[in-house]
């Protein structure tokens, strides 16, 4: 994949996660691996180590609007990920921001339900990532428990049931969706992806590994960078596949590399810098 002369700015929007595994932590760490510039506007502090969350305490809309506004007056943004968001307020002052500003790419994770099963998000903030953000965005990155609540349905429990959520999913307004399966059980680890161009499932076999704390902001953050690297004339359906691709293959392995991190007593992270220590 090409690569800009310059690095690209990229953005997280994002709460904080204190044991660096996920959130704006992870999204820099992310970002600064696939050699992109990282900027992040914090939406929500967060007590939360590897074996679940305890508080949150989400920032003010008028805070993040002041955030978003110094930094678009002084940075050029390349690419935006989109994290958590919990409220209708901090959602409208979010889309208002990035539409008057419009970087070249926008991917959002839907981040409502932490690893350890933790609702991050009241009924508000869910119609508000449903309503406002993934209209918003040219990619969104739903796991299963994620893409049930938006849906207000069961979360899928079979590649059958998964598939059957697409359709409402892409609905919704995002012309990219990378729906991730690995909430499913057994030894494969397949995410489904819908385009324009059609549906096609992205095989992996599964990494026999407790270190999974992150690996949705990882991914989507993966996405993020790629996509920001590809040359300014870059919008076709070739080009978004090949970065979502390269992310997954990313991912994969960082959760591989995981084993050499000790980190915490529950779920562990992954390995952001394997290929650099």
């Amino acid at each position: 994949m090409s690569v800009t002369a310059t690095p690209p700015n990229v953005l997280t929007i994002a709460g904080s996660d204190p044991s660096g595994g996920a959130g704006l932590q992870g999204d820099i760490k992310t970002f600064s691996a696939l050699g992109t510039y990282a900027t992040n506007v914090i939406t929500a502090v967060i007590a939360q180590n590897t074996q679940g969350v305890r508080a949150v305490h989400p920032v003010p809309a008028d805070m993040i609007a002041e955030q978003l506004d110094n930094l678009f007056g002084d940075v050029r943004i390349d690419a935006v990920k989109i994290g958590m968001v919990a409220s209708m307020d901090v959602a409208t002052t979010i889309r208002d921001a990035l539409a008057h500003h419009r970087p070249r790419w926008i991917v959002l994770d839907p981040v409502m339900v932490a690893k350890s099963g933790d609702i991050l998000v009241d009924r508000a903030g869910i119609r508000a990532v449903r309503d406002v953000l993934v209209p918003l965005a040219d990619v969104i990155t739903p796991n299963l428990p994620e893409a049930a609540v938006l849906l207000d349905t069961e979360t899928p429990r079979t590649t059958e049931a998964m598939a059957s959520l697409l359709p409402e999913l892409t609905r919704l307004g995002a012309p990219y969706v990378v729906l991730k399966g690995g909430h499913l059980s057994g030894s494969a680890c397949p995410d489904l992806l819908a385009t324009p161009q059609g549906v096609e499932w992205l095989e992996a076999p599964r990494i026999a590994t407790q270190n999974l704390h992150g690996t949705g902001c990882a991914l989507s953050s993966a996405v993020t960078a790629y996509l920001a690297r590809l040359p300014s004339d870059a919008h076709a359906h070739a080009d978004i596949h090949a970065a979502i691709g390269d992310a997954k293959r990313w991912l994969h392995t960082a959760l591989d590399a995981s084993q050499h991190l000790a980190v915490g007593q529950g779920r562990g992270p992954v390995h952001h810098f394997h290929a650099w220590w």
